[in-house]
């Protein structure tokens, strides 16, 4: 296949969003948000309001994060919230590789290094504790000044859950280093089997060098209305990190407007209505996922078994040969290959920070339950939605493309129409 023009392609403004919910916002909450709406004439205050903070505290302590003497703050999405940490703490950013999307730009926008650390085998989200070690003392080694490490216990783009032994040989490492930990705990909400996987938040582990962030649009918003909230750790040090995210945010004009704010303060006291849409929604992405994932095992491609989230990240290097006759040759190629012969968007892993030779995309759910709000509904519903139509029909399709590919290699195949453009 030809490529398209490059132009533009670059990995700020064409960055993935988070896997939706793909889902009908939930009644009551779009009930909070109009109400608002009619009386809202205020500028909404920076860092959130009352009530706001108040109900993040109440679900982050429920968490087991209590918020202790140093209030939460709220900002208009994570990436608001990571841009303000990024500024207060200063210095260079270490990630795991692969890693979310936004991270990456947003501390490069700041005109701060940012090094990628590789993940061990059992999970994405947390980099390896030795190659962090490593990583540091290289960087400090060449004159560099690492003092920010972004992780992701509930991982995307992987869609795993790292091990809590992983965790905390990792956030041993960082505070051996003394690095301050941003824990990125939107995902953390959608455990696929929530009574068989442990989570810990490192959090818990190191409260005094811990930030933890959690974007409402992983448990409970849609994305278009952007809300998040930060938890900072119990100290002084703490409390004076705080004060600087607020400058910056105060800066940036990034508030929470007042109907999402309320649409978000309800989301967060958690009522029976929001739990129980978030427990069905997590359980009808946990069965799309898991179908999804042995759809391209079977294809011959490898992919981790996703534990978390909207998502699981394919790695189609078995199927090399039959993507070279189609000229797909590194995780570009394959994005707009896969987006196109799919019809949904399949985001390549260099938006995550993967190498771009490596055949590796995400693919996330909720695009295969159905091009409107009742299938989708439907599916909420049904007993085993991988039996739904849609459902069925995109799995199939999913499945016969990944096919193609294994039968396109075969020795003696004529090319497909095309592919010499």
């Amino acid at each position: 296949m030809g490529r398209t023009d490059p132009e533009g392609h670059g990995p700020v403004r064409y960055g993935p969003p988070l896997p939706g919910q793909g889902l009908p916002v939930l009644p009551s909450l779009a009930a909070a948000l109009c109400a608002t709406a009619e009386r809202a004439d205020d500028e909404a205050p920076v860092g959130g309001t009352p009530a706001l903070l108040d109900a993040a505290a109440g679900y982050l302590a429920r968490r087991r994060l209590p918020a202790g003497p140093v209030r939460p703050v709220a900002a208009p999405g994570a990436p608001a919230l990571l841009v303000a940490l990024t500024a207060a703490l200063g210095g260079d950013v270490l990630v795991p590789r692969p890693c979310a999307a936004w991270w990456t730009p947003l501390a490069r926008a700041l005109g701060r290094s940012v090094f990628h650390v590789p993940i061990p085998a059992e999970g994405g989200g947390v980099p390896d504790p030795y190659a962090l070690l490593e990583t540091v003392r290289r960087v400090r080694a060449e004159g560099g000044d690492p003092r920010i490490l972004v992780l992701s216990a509930a991982d995307d783009p992987t869609g795993t859950v790292a091990p809590p032994d992983l965790v905390h040989e990792t956030v041993e490492a960082a505070a051996a280093e003394d690095l301050h930990l941003i824990s990125d705990e939107t995902w953390r909400d959608t455990l696929h089997r929530p009574e068989e996987t442990v989570q810990f938040s490192p959090a818990e582990m190191l409260p005094d060098r811990v930030t933890v962030l959690t974007d409402l649009a992983g448990p409970f918003l849609p994305p278009g209305w952007p809300a998040a909230v930060a938890h900072f750790p119990g100290t002084p040090d703490g409390a004076g990190l705080r004060a600087r995210v607020l400058d910056v945010l105060t800066a940036l004009g990034a508030r929470v407007a007042d109907p999402v704010a309320a649409a978000a303060a309800r989301a967060l006291d958690e009522p029976a209505d929001v739990t129980a849409r978030r427990t069905a929604a997590v359980r009808l992405h946990a069965r799309v996922a898991a179908a999804a994932h042995a759809t391209v095992i079977r294809a011959g491609a490898l992919a981790r078994p996703p534990a978390a989230g909207r998502h699981l990240y394919a790695d189609l290097e078995p199927l090399r040969p039959g993507l070279a006759a189609h000229g797909v040759g590194d995780a570009q190629e394959l994005e707009e290959f896969l987006s196109a012969r799919l019809g949904l968007p399949v985001p390549g892993g260099h938006r995550f920070g993967d190498d771009l030779d490596a055949l590796r995309v995400r693919l996330s759910t909720g695009p295969l339950l159905g091009p409107g709000p009742e299938e989708r509904l439907r599916c909420l519903d049904a007993p085993d939605p991988v039996e739904s139509p849609h459902v069925r029909e995109a799995l199939i399709h999913l499945g016969t493309v990944l096919a193609d590919l294994r039968r396109d290699a075969r020795p003696g195949r004529p090319p497909p129409p095309g592919s010499e453009d």
